[in-house]
């Protein structure tokens, strides 16, 4: 008896970005068959120069605009053919962490990491702060890992920039995503808050088995927080691979020039 061919396995909380390019300008492409893999548990940062499309690329991965050509995979799901109800159930996957912490002023902590499962309550619900039981509870514990358990009722506009990224974090963990993008994430921050949000955002993701992509300026945070770093120059990869393969040289290569390093 003949048997129908096994599917393929899709995999689990992944993101594949296959052959990546965007053009504003036709001809001119700001980023050019890109493409690599995140998954598990993987840290992945993006570094380059301000203007090579680091920004662009994450804006493509969750469709905020459309790929000139090439695939978008979010766990074998190819975003990049979706549209309508199909695109807004898949963006489900994909968390997002901001570099202006995009939080609503007038609501509290609570209410803002609340805002996380939006895409999965009814809009009745939501509006009513209906939750289920099984969100708040995840929402108390995640207010208890980021150390904001004592601010549940506090407003976010009453909160420092490092508590609001603390929010901003758990907000989108509290999505349970398939992959977790932060878009410049420390930017606004000084030194000392800059190291607690990477330790926070690299901890909350291995610990929920997210892998995390982040576009970040500061070579040093990248090089000391993420397991593997992708280098953007000129439209193109022009490094990937561990923080400790990361050379002066290569340094070079990615931002130019040399008087930068001293």
């Amino acid at each position: 008896m003949s048997t129908s061919p096994q599917q393929p396995e899709q995999p689990a909380r992944s993101l594949q970005v296959d052959r990546l390019t965007k053009e504003y300008v036709a001809g001119k492409p700001i980023l050019s068959n890109i493409s690599f893999e995140v998954s598990g548990r993987s840290s992945v940062a993006i570094i380059g120069p301000s203007g090579t499309g680091k920004s662009t690329l994450i804006r493509c991965v969750n469709k905020l605009i459309p790929p000139t050509s090439g695939n978008i995979y979010v766990s074998g799901e190819n975003i990049t053919v979706l549209h309508g109800a199909r695109l807004r159930r898949a963006r489900r996957k994909i968390g997002m962490v901001f570099q202006e912490f995009n939080l609503v002023e007038r609501l509290t902590v609570m209410e803002n990491v609340l805002c996380g499962r939006l895409g999965y309550v009814s809009s009745l619900r939501a509006w009513l702060r209906r939750y289920p039981q099984r969100d708040i509870e995840m929402a108390f514990s995640l207010l208890e890992s980021i150390g904001l358990l004592d601010f549940t009722r506090q407003r976010a506009d009453s909160l420092s920039g490092g508590q609001r990224q603390r929010v901003g974090i758990a907000r989108a963990i509290m999505q349970e995503p398939h992959v977790l993008l932060a878009d410049e994430p420390t930017s606004s921050l000084d030194p000392k808050t800059s190291v607690e949000i990477m330790e926070l955002l690299v901890s909350l993701t291995e610990t929920h088995q997210i892998p995390l992509l982040i576009n970040i300026h500061d070579v040093e945070l990248a090089k000391r927080f993420t397991n593997r770093v992708i280098g953007i120059a000129r439209g193109g990869i022009v490094f990937d691979g561990p923080p400790a393969e990361l050379s002066n040289d290569h340094l070079k290569d990615i931002y130019g020039g040399e008087n930068w390093l001293q």
